[in-house]
């Protein structure tokens, strides 16, 4: 690897910090939980994460999209020569100190791929995967930062948490998606509930209101018993880092927790949590609460 002076590293992750700051809406409460050296490392995962989520997300031509995925790859294979960019320079640098499996980046831009293809999933099977290369990854890759003795046993539980929270994500953003042209849940869910995700001239779903919710509170059901099982990793973890886990987790599930409760609120638009809630969650993560 080319050796790096510890100021450019320092400055590195200082951008990474920066970057995961301002653009981190929920996971910044709780990766601000970290002692400095985990809080660096999770923010050079986030902050290479978060360009790789914007170069899918982007309105550029899908062909477009998809070369800068691949210029993404590339950047990720060669690690050993990251130039002058900050973000690579710090990831390259966590993957060093913490041992980052950086094969789950590969797979977030799979995920990110198949979002820009407007793929659609069949089964709950299909869409597992693909919130498993978008979600559960970065849980690999968190968890490589945080550090576990557990890490055989840790390592499915993470994929798991990563699921609720993708799938609290899905359905938090169900219009939004919709309008566009994506469309996450199963057709079969779809199906099973006569429900076909159609929209108006205006944006708006035009399936029956009362088979939209009795779909949004079976894969809430879901979500949240997926999240019994993702948070049985907070015990295999350090006092900071579960507090981190569980702050981040904790946003998540307060949120899927509204969803389950007034399931026809996500048919007006993205529900989120004020920041002062989010906060509280976060101070009860550190004093060592449960989400």
């Amino acid at each position: 690897m080319t050796a790096m002076t510890a100021p450019t590293v320092e400055a590195a992750y200082a951008r990474c910090e920066a970057i995961t700051s301002e653009q981190a809406r929920n996971f910044s409460y709780g990766i601000k939980l970290l002692p400095p050296q985990k809080r660096r490392a999770l923010s050079a995962v986030y902050a290479f994460a978060r360009r790789i989520d914007d170069i899918g997300d982007s309105t550029a031509p899908a062909e477009q999209r998809l070369a800068g995925l691949a210029e993404a790859r590339r950047e990720l294979h060669h690690l050993d020569d990251p130039g002058s960019d900050p973000v690579l320079i710090a990831v390259a640098d966590a993957a060093r100190t913490t041992g980052l499996p950086l094969s789950a980046f590969d797979d977030l831009i799979t995920g990110c791929e198949a979002d820009v293809r407007g793929t659609h999933y069949e089964t709950f099977a299909d869409l597992k995967y693909y919130c498993y290369c978008v979600a559960s990854t970065i849980g690999r890759l968190s968890l490589a930062v945080f550090g576990t003795t557990e890490l055989a046993t840790a390592q499915p539980i993470a994929d798991s948490l990563g699921l609720a929270l993708q799938l609290t994500n899905i359905l938090r953003d169900i219009v939004e998606d919709r309008g566009n042209g994506r469309i996450y849940l199963p057709q079969e869910d779809l199906d099973r509930f006569g429900v076909t995700l159609d929209i108006d001239e205006h944006g708006r779903l035009t399936d029956n209101e009362s088979d939209l919710v009795a779909l949004i509170e079976f894969e809430a059901a879901r979500a949240q018993q997926i999240y019994v099982e993702g948070l049985r990793l907070l015990p295999m973890l350090d006092r900071r880092s579960r507090a981190c886990c569980g702050a981040m987790a904790g946003i998540y599930h307060r949120l899927l927790g509204r969803i389950m409760a007034r399931p026809w609120l996500v048919l007006g638009g993205r529900l989120s949590l004020p920041g002062w809630e989010k906060a509280i969650v976060a101070g009860r993560s550190l004093a060592g609460a449960t989400p």
